[in-house]
Protein backbone atom coordinates (compact mmCIF):
# COMPACT_ATOMS: atom_id res chain seq x y z
CA UNK A 1 0.00 0.00 0.00
CA UNK A 2 2.77 2.45 0.92
CA UNK A 3 4.58 1.62 -2.31
CA UNK A 4 1.55 2.55 -4.38
CA UNK A 5 1.15 5.87 -2.55
CA UNK A 6 4.86 6.64 -3.05
CA UNK A 7 4.57 5.86 -6.77
CA UNK A 8 1.55 8.18 -7.12
CA UNK A 9 3.33 10.99 -5.27
CA UNK A 10 6.41 10.67 -7.48
CA UNK A 11 4.24 10.64 -10.61
CA UNK A 12 2.40 13.77 -9.47
CA UNK A 13 5.67 15.53 -8.63
CA UNK A 14 6.98 14.67 -12.11
CA UNK A 15 3.95 16.29 -13.70
CA UNK A 16 4.23 19.35 -11.45
CA UNK A 17 7.95 19.75 -12.23
CA UNK A 18 7.14 19.50 -15.94
CA UNK A 19 4.44 22.16 -15.55
CA UNK A 20 6.59 24.50 -13.45
CA UNK A 21 9.43 24.64 -15.99
CA UNK A 22 7.37 24.67 -19.18
CA UNK A 23 4.81 27.28 -18.08
CA UNK A 24 7.54 29.65 -16.94
CA UNK A 25 9.43 29.28 -20.23
CA UNK A 26 6.42 29.90 -22.48
CA UNK A 27 5.77 33.62 -22.97
CA UNK A 28 2.31 35.16 -23.16
CA UNK A 29 2.88 36.05 -26.82
CA UNK A 30 3.77 32.45 -27.64
CA UNK A 31 0.72 31.17 -25.76
CA UNK A 32 -1.56 33.48 -27.74
CA UNK A 33 0.06 32.31 -30.98
CA UNK A 34 -0.60 28.66 -30.02
CA UNK A 35 -4.22 29.53 -29.25
CA UNK A 36 -4.60 31.19 -32.65
CA UNK A 37 -3.28 27.99 -34.24
CA UNK A 38 -6.08 26.08 -32.52
CA UNK A 39 -3.78 23.89 -30.40
CA UNK A 40 -5.53 21.85 -27.74
CA UNK A 41 -5.11 23.35 -24.26
CA UNK A 42 -3.72 26.62 -25.64
CA UNK A 43 -6.57 28.77 -24.30
CA UNK A 44 -5.97 27.52 -20.75
CA UNK A 45 -2.25 28.04 -21.28
CA UNK A 46 -2.75 31.66 -22.37
CA UNK A 47 -4.89 32.36 -19.29
CA UNK A 48 -2.27 30.84 -17.00
CA UNK A 49 0.79 32.65 -18.35
CA UNK A 50 -1.08 35.96 -18.29
CA UNK A 51 -0.89 35.85 -14.47
CA UNK A 52 2.09 33.61 -13.52
CA UNK A 53 1.78 34.43 -9.82
CA UNK A 54 -1.59 32.64 -9.73
CA UNK A 55 -0.25 29.23 -10.75
CA UNK A 56 3.40 29.33 -9.63
CA UNK A 57 2.80 29.45 -5.87
CA UNK A 58 0.29 26.55 -5.78
CA UNK A 59 2.51 24.42 -8.05
CA UNK A 60 5.61 25.03 -5.92
CA UNK A 61 3.63 24.22 -2.77
CA UNK A 62 2.36 20.92 -4.17
CA UNK A 63 5.85 19.96 -5.42
CA UNK A 64 7.24 20.49 -1.93
CA UNK A 65 4.39 18.52 -0.32
CA UNK A 66 4.84 15.59 -2.73
CA UNK A 67 8.59 15.45 -2.14
CA UNK A 68 8.34 15.63 1.65
CA UNK A 69 5.53 13.10 1.97
CA UNK A 70 7.18 10.71 -0.50
CA UNK A 71 10.52 10.96 1.31
CA UNK A 72 8.87 10.32 4.67
CA UNK A 73 6.96 7.27 3.41
CA UNK A 74 10.10 5.89 1.74
CA UNK A 75 11.92 6.18 5.05
CA UNK A 76 9.14 4.39 6.92
CA UNK A 77 8.91 1.62 4.31
CA UNK A 78 12.71 1.14 4.19
CA UNK A 79 12.96 0.95 8.00
CA UNK A 80 10.27 -1.73 8.12
CA UNK A 81 11.94 -3.74 5.37
CA UNK A 82 15.67 -3.40 6.10
CA UNK A 83 15.73 -2.32 9.73
CA UNK A 84 18.42 0.21 10.77
CA UNK A 85 20.13 -0.10 7.36
CA UNK A 86 16.89 1.09 5.81
CA UNK A 87 17.86 4.71 6.51
CA UNK A 88 20.81 4.50 4.13
CA UNK A 89 18.69 2.68 1.56
CA UNK A 90 16.00 5.36 1.83
CA UNK A 91 18.52 8.19 1.36
CA UNK A 92 19.98 6.61 -1.78
CA UNK A 93 16.51 5.89 -3.17
CA UNK A 94 15.29 9.43 -2.53
CA UNK A 95 18.35 11.02 -4.16
CA UNK A 96 18.21 8.83 -7.24
CA UNK A 97 14.46 8.63 -7.77
CA UNK A 98 13.26 12.00 -6.53
CA UNK A 99 16.10 14.05 -8.01
CA UNK A 100 16.61 12.20 -11.28
CA UNK A 101 13.13 10.86 -12.05
CA UNK A 102 10.91 13.46 -10.40
CA UNK A 103 13.02 16.57 -11.07
CA UNK A 104 15.78 16.32 -13.67
CA UNK A 105 13.96 14.23 -16.30
CA UNK A 106 10.69 16.22 -16.51
CA UNK A 107 12.44 19.60 -16.31
CA UNK A 108 14.92 18.65 -19.01
CA UNK A 109 12.05 17.53 -21.25
CA UNK A 110 10.25 20.83 -20.56
CA UNK A 111 13.35 22.82 -21.55
CA UNK A 112 13.75 20.85 -24.79
CA UNK A 113 10.03 20.83 -25.69
CA UNK A 114 8.43 23.80 -23.90
CA UNK A 115 5.35 24.05 -26.15
CA UNK A 116 4.45 20.37 -25.91
CA UNK A 117 5.06 20.24 -22.17
CA UNK A 118 3.09 23.44 -21.50
CA UNK A 119 0.09 22.35 -23.59
CA UNK A 120 0.09 18.95 -21.90
CA UNK A 121 0.26 20.28 -18.33
CA UNK A 122 -1.93 23.39 -18.72
CA UNK A 123 -5.32 21.62 -18.07
CA UNK A 124 -3.93 19.89 -14.97
CA UNK A 125 -2.49 23.12 -13.55
CA UNK A 126 -5.68 24.98 -14.41
CA UNK A 127 -7.67 22.50 -12.30
CA UNK A 128 -5.22 22.98 -9.41
CA UNK A 129 -5.47 26.76 -9.58
CA UNK A 130 -9.27 26.61 -9.61
CA UNK A 131 -9.35 24.31 -6.54
CA UNK A 132 -10.15 26.69 -3.62
CA UNK A 133 -8.34 24.89 -0.74
CA UNK A 134 -4.99 24.81 -2.55
CA UNK A 135 -5.34 28.38 -3.75
CA UNK A 136 -6.23 29.68 -0.28
CA UNK A 137 -3.48 27.66 1.42
CA UNK A 138 -0.78 28.91 -0.94
CA UNK A 139 -1.99 32.50 -0.55
CA UNK A 140 -1.95 32.17 3.23
CA UNK A 141 1.58 30.77 3.27
CA UNK A 142 2.85 33.53 0.98
CA UNK A 143 1.22 36.08 3.30
CA UNK A 144 3.01 34.52 6.28
CA UNK A 145 6.31 34.67 4.38
CA UNK A 146 5.74 38.34 3.59
CA UNK A 147 5.09 39.03 7.27
CA UNK A 148 8.34 37.34 8.29
CA UNK A 149 10.33 38.93 5.46
CA UNK A 150 8.64 42.25 4.50
CA UNK A 151 8.08 42.51 0.77
CA UNK A 152 5.49 42.20 -1.91
CA UNK A 153 6.07 38.55 -2.73
CA UNK A 154 5.77 37.58 -6.37
CA UNK A 155 4.70 40.72 -8.20
CA UNK A 156 2.93 40.95 -11.47
CA UNK A 157 5.42 41.72 -14.22
CA UNK A 158 7.08 43.01 -16.12
CA UNK A 159 8.55 39.57 -16.71
CA UNK A 160 10.31 40.76 -19.85
CA UNK A 161 12.57 43.81 -19.69
CA UNK A 162 13.48 46.23 -22.49
CA UNK A 163 16.97 44.74 -22.63
CA UNK A 164 15.50 41.26 -23.21
CA UNK A 165 13.29 42.56 -26.01
CA UNK A 166 16.26 44.25 -27.68
CA UNK A 167 18.33 41.08 -27.35
CA UNK A 168 15.43 39.07 -28.77
CA UNK A 169 15.33 41.33 -31.82
CA UNK A 170 19.09 40.94 -32.30
CA UNK A 171 18.83 37.15 -32.12
CA UNK A 172 15.88 37.16 -34.53
CA UNK A 173 17.97 39.10 -37.07
CA UNK A 174 20.92 36.71 -36.68
CA UNK A 175 18.62 33.75 -37.31
CA UNK A 176 17.10 35.58 -40.31
CA UNK A 177 13.63 35.65 -38.78
CA UNK A 178 13.39 39.42 -39.31
CA UNK A 179 15.25 41.82 -41.60
CA UNK A 180 17.96 44.24 -40.47
CA UNK A 181 15.70 47.26 -41.00
CA UNK A 182 12.99 45.60 -38.92
CA UNK A 183 15.46 45.10 -36.08
CA UNK A 184 16.49 48.76 -36.26
CA UNK A 185 12.85 49.83 -36.18
CA UNK A 186 12.19 47.66 -33.11
CA UNK A 187 15.19 49.24 -31.36
CA UNK A 188 13.98 52.73 -32.31
CA UNK A 189 10.46 52.08 -31.01
CA UNK A 190 11.69 50.79 -27.65
CA UNK A 191 14.18 53.65 -27.23
CA UNK A 192 11.52 56.14 -28.38
CA UNK A 193 9.75 55.93 -25.02
CA UNK A 194 12.85 57.08 -23.10
CA UNK A 195 13.68 60.06 -25.35
CA UNK A 196 12.88 63.60 -24.22
CA UNK A 197 12.26 66.64 -26.39
CA UNK A 198 15.63 68.21 -25.54
CA UNK A 199 17.38 65.33 -27.35
CA UNK A 200 15.56 65.81 -30.68
CA UNK A 201 14.83 69.54 -30.83
CA UNK A 202 16.45 72.08 -33.12
CA UNK A 203 18.53 74.15 -30.67
CA UNK A 204 17.96 77.85 -30.23
CA UNK A 205 21.18 78.69 -32.11
CA UNK A 206 19.89 76.91 -35.24
CA UNK A 207 16.40 78.40 -35.19
CA UNK A 208 15.31 80.60 -38.09
CA UNK A 209 13.14 83.36 -36.67
CA UNK A 210 11.74 86.72 -37.75
CA UNK A 211 10.90 89.85 -35.79
CA UNK A 212 7.25 90.74 -35.33
CA UNK A 213 7.76 94.19 -36.86
CA UNK A 214 9.20 92.81 -40.12
CA UNK A 215 7.29 93.47 -43.36
CA UNK A 216 5.68 90.61 -45.23
CA UNK A 217 7.98 91.06 -48.22
CA UNK A 218 11.06 90.73 -46.01
CA UNK A 219 9.67 87.67 -44.24
CA UNK A 220 8.90 85.94 -47.54
CA UNK A 221 12.55 86.34 -48.49
CA UNK A 222 13.47 84.48 -45.29
CA UNK A 223 10.98 81.74 -46.13
CA UNK A 224 12.38 81.32 -49.62
CA UNK A 225 16.02 81.23 -48.50
CA UNK A 226 15.37 78.82 -45.60
CA UNK A 227 12.91 76.57 -47.43
CA UNK A 228 10.58 76.27 -44.42
CA UNK A 229 6.80 76.46 -44.33
CA UNK A 230 6.60 77.77 -40.74
CA UNK A 231 8.85 80.21 -38.90
CA UNK A 232 8.60 81.45 -35.28
CA UNK A 233 7.90 85.15 -34.80
CA UNK A 234 9.35 86.96 -31.75
CA UNK A 235 8.66 90.26 -30.07
CA UNK A 236 11.30 91.38 -27.57
CA UNK A 237 13.96 88.82 -28.41
CA UNK A 238 13.92 85.11 -29.18
CA UNK A 239 12.74 84.32 -25.64
CA UNK A 240 9.51 86.20 -26.47
CA UNK A 241 8.00 84.04 -29.22
CA UNK A 242 4.52 85.39 -29.95
CA UNK A 243 3.46 82.83 -32.57
CA UNK A 244 4.20 81.13 -35.88
CA UNK A 245 4.14 82.61 -39.35
CA UNK A 246 2.89 80.30 -42.13
CA UNK A 247 4.22 80.75 -45.65
CA UNK A 248 0.82 80.08 -47.24
CA UNK A 249 -0.80 82.84 -45.11
CA UNK A 250 1.82 85.37 -46.18
CA UNK A 251 1.59 84.35 -49.85
CA UNK A 252 -2.16 84.91 -49.76
CA UNK A 253 -1.63 88.33 -48.13
CA UNK A 254 0.98 89.31 -50.73
CA UNK A 255 -1.43 88.42 -53.54
CA UNK A 256 -3.93 90.77 -51.92
CA UNK A 257 -1.40 93.63 -51.93
CA UNK A 258 -0.50 93.64 -48.23
CA UNK A 259 3.27 93.48 -48.66
CA UNK A 260 3.80 96.49 -46.33
CA UNK A 261 1.91 94.96 -43.40
CA UNK A 262 3.78 93.66 -40.35
CA UNK A 263 4.07 89.93 -39.91
CA UNK A 264 2.63 90.16 -36.37
CA UNK A 265 -0.81 90.66 -37.95
CA UNK A 266 -0.68 87.19 -39.52
CA UNK A 267 0.85 84.97 -36.81
CA UNK A 268 -0.93 81.90 -35.56
CA UNK A 269 -0.85 80.65 -32.00
CA UNK A 270 2.24 78.64 -31.09
CA UNK A 271 2.36 75.55 -28.90
CA UNK A 272 4.92 75.53 -26.07
CA UNK A 273 6.33 72.38 -24.49
CA UNK A 274 8.98 71.82 -21.78
CA UNK A 275 12.31 70.40 -22.88
CA UNK A 276 11.91 67.45 -20.47
CA UNK A 277 8.67 66.21 -22.05
CA UNK A 278 8.84 62.69 -23.48
CA UNK A 279 8.51 62.52 -27.24
CA UNK A 280 6.24 59.47 -26.91
CA UNK A 281 3.70 61.75 -25.20
CA UNK A 282 4.26 64.75 -27.46
CA UNK A 283 3.75 62.98 -30.79
CA UNK A 284 0.12 61.88 -30.23
CA UNK A 285 -0.70 65.31 -28.77
CA UNK A 286 0.66 67.09 -31.86
CA UNK A 287 -1.19 64.66 -34.14
CA UNK A 288 -4.44 65.22 -32.26
CA UNK A 289 -4.09 69.01 -32.32
CA UNK A 290 -2.83 68.96 -35.94
CA UNK A 291 0.27 70.89 -34.86
CA UNK A 292 3.45 70.46 -36.90
CA UNK A 293 5.73 72.65 -34.78
CA UNK A 294 6.16 73.44 -31.09
CA UNK A 295 8.43 75.87 -29.26
CA UNK A 296 10.58 74.22 -26.59
CA UNK A 297 11.09 76.18 -23.36
CA UNK A 298 13.59 75.58 -20.56
CA UNK A 299 12.96 75.59 -16.81
CA UNK A 300 13.31 79.38 -16.71
CA UNK A 301 10.72 80.00 -19.43
CA UNK A 302 13.28 80.94 -22.08
CA UNK A 303 13.31 79.52 -25.59
CA UNK A 304 15.49 76.40 -25.75
CA UNK A 305 14.66 75.48 -29.34
CA UNK A 306 11.85 74.12 -31.47
CA UNK A 307 10.63 70.67 -32.40
CA UNK A 308 8.64 69.57 -35.42
CA UNK A 309 6.57 66.50 -36.13
CA UNK A 310 9.27 65.50 -38.62
CA UNK A 311 11.87 65.52 -35.83
CA UNK A 312 9.76 63.10 -33.81
CA UNK A 313 9.16 60.78 -36.76
CA UNK A 314 12.89 60.74 -37.52
CA UNK A 315 13.48 59.20 -34.09
CA UNK A 316 11.57 56.16 -35.35
CA UNK A 317 12.50 55.84 -39.02
CA UNK A 318 15.83 57.71 -39.20
CA UNK A 319 16.79 60.91 -40.96
CA UNK A 320 14.31 62.30 -43.51
CA UNK A 321 16.17 64.41 -46.08
CA UNK A 322 14.32 66.64 -48.53
CA UNK A 323 15.48 68.87 -51.36
CA UNK A 324 16.23 71.74 -48.98
CA UNK A 325 18.48 69.75 -46.62
CA UNK A 326 22.19 70.24 -47.27
CA UNK A 327 23.47 68.84 -44.00
CA UNK A 328 26.69 66.86 -43.72
CA UNK A 329 26.57 63.17 -42.93
CA UNK A 330 26.24 62.75 -39.13
CA UNK A 331 28.90 60.01 -39.07
CA UNK A 332 31.97 59.58 -41.27
CA UNK A 333 34.10 56.50 -40.48
CA UNK A 334 37.85 57.12 -40.59
CA UNK A 335 40.31 54.75 -42.33
CA UNK A 336 42.48 54.15 -39.28
CA UNK A 337 39.56 53.62 -36.93
CA UNK A 338 37.37 56.09 -35.09
CA UNK A 339 34.92 58.44 -36.74
CA UNK A 340 34.17 62.07 -37.57
CA UNK A 341 30.76 62.99 -36.14
CA UNK A 342 28.42 65.93 -35.96
CA UNK A 343 28.86 67.69 -32.63
CA UNK A 344 25.08 67.38 -32.08
CA UNK A 345 25.24 63.57 -32.14
CA UNK A 346 23.98 62.06 -28.84
CA UNK A 347 26.54 60.50 -26.52
CA UNK A 348 24.73 57.15 -26.31
CA UNK A 349 24.79 56.78 -30.11
CA UNK A 350 28.54 57.48 -30.18
CA UNK A 351 29.15 54.92 -27.44
CA UNK A 352 27.16 52.32 -29.38
CA UNK A 353 28.97 53.18 -32.61
CA UNK A 354 32.51 53.04 -31.22
CA UNK A 355 32.05 50.63 -28.33
CA UNK A 356 33.22 53.38 -25.98
CA UNK A 357 32.09 54.47 -22.54
CA UNK A 358 32.08 58.24 -22.89
CA UNK A 359 30.38 59.80 -19.84
CA UNK A 360 26.89 61.28 -19.79
CA UNK A 361 25.84 64.15 -17.60
CA UNK A 362 24.01 67.47 -17.93
CA UNK A 363 24.92 67.45 -21.62
CA UNK A 364 23.39 65.27 -24.36
CA UNK A 365 25.79 65.65 -27.30
CA UNK A 366 29.42 65.09 -28.22
CA UNK A 367 29.92 68.84 -28.44
CA UNK A 368 28.62 69.24 -24.91
CA UNK A 369 31.04 66.54 -23.74
CA UNK A 370 34.01 68.37 -25.29
CA UNK A 371 32.93 71.62 -23.61
CA UNK A 372 32.59 69.81 -20.30
CA UNK A 373 35.97 68.07 -20.48
CA UNK A 374 37.89 71.18 -21.61
CA UNK A 375 36.08 73.70 -19.45
CA UNK A 376 36.30 76.40 -22.13
CA UNK A 377 35.42 77.11 -25.75
CA UNK A 378 37.90 75.12 -27.84
CA UNK A 379 39.83 76.37 -30.81
CA UNK A 380 39.86 74.39 -34.05
CA UNK A 381 42.15 71.39 -33.67
CA UNK A 382 42.14 71.43 -29.87
CA UNK A 383 41.74 67.96 -28.36
CA UNK A 384 41.00 66.21 -25.09
CA UNK A 385 41.55 62.56 -24.10
CA UNK A 386 39.06 60.43 -22.21
CA UNK A 387 38.38 56.69 -21.83
CA UNK A 388 41.06 55.70 -24.31
CA UNK A 389 39.72 58.06 -26.99
CA UNK A 390 40.88 61.45 -28.26
CA UNK A 391 38.16 63.99 -29.11
CA UNK A 392 39.33 66.68 -31.53
CA UNK A 393 37.24 69.79 -32.26
CA UNK A 394 37.74 69.90 -36.03
CA UNK A 395 35.20 72.59 -36.84
CA UNK A 396 34.45 75.52 -34.52
CA UNK A 397 32.24 78.44 -35.56
CA UNK A 398 32.39 81.24 -33.02
CA UNK A 399 31.55 79.59 -29.69
CA UNK A 400 29.98 76.55 -31.28
CA UNK A 401 31.53 73.19 -32.15
CA UNK A 402 30.43 71.82 -35.52
CA UNK A 403 32.36 68.56 -36.05
CA UNK A 404 34.33 66.33 -33.69
CA UNK A 405 36.85 63.68 -34.72
CA UNK A 406 37.06 60.73 -32.33
CA UNK A 407 40.03 58.36 -32.54
CA UNK A 408 41.03 55.50 -30.29
CA UNK A 409 44.33 56.00 -28.51
CA UNK A 410 46.92 53.21 -28.74
CA UNK A 411 47.13 51.11 -25.61
CA UNK A 412 50.23 51.87 -23.54
CA UNK A 413 53.00 49.30 -23.78
CA UNK A 414 53.41 47.14 -20.67
CA UNK A 415 56.08 48.38 -18.30
CA UNK A 416 58.86 45.88 -17.67
CA UNK A 417 59.66 45.19 -14.04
Amino acid sequence: MLGAVIAVLILVSMLLALAETSLVRVSRVRAIALAEEGRRGAERLAQLVERPERFLNPVLLLVLVCHLVAATLVGVLAERTFGPAGVAVAIVFEIVVIFVVAEAVPKTFAVLHPDRAALFSAPFVWAIVRFPPIRLLSTLLIWVANVLVPGRGLKKGPFVSEEELLALADVAEEEEVIERQERKLIHSIIEFGDTVVREVMVPRTDMVTVEASARLGEVMEVFMSAGYSRIPVYGNGVDDVIGLAYAKDLMRALREGQADHHVRDFVRQARFVPETKRVAELMPEMQQQQAHMAIVVDEYGGTAGLVTLEDLIEELVGEIVDEYDVEEAPVEPLPGGGARVNARMPIDEVNELLGAELPQGDFDTVGGLVFNLLGHVPTEGESVDHDGHRLIAEKVQGRRIGRVRIVRLPEPAPVEE
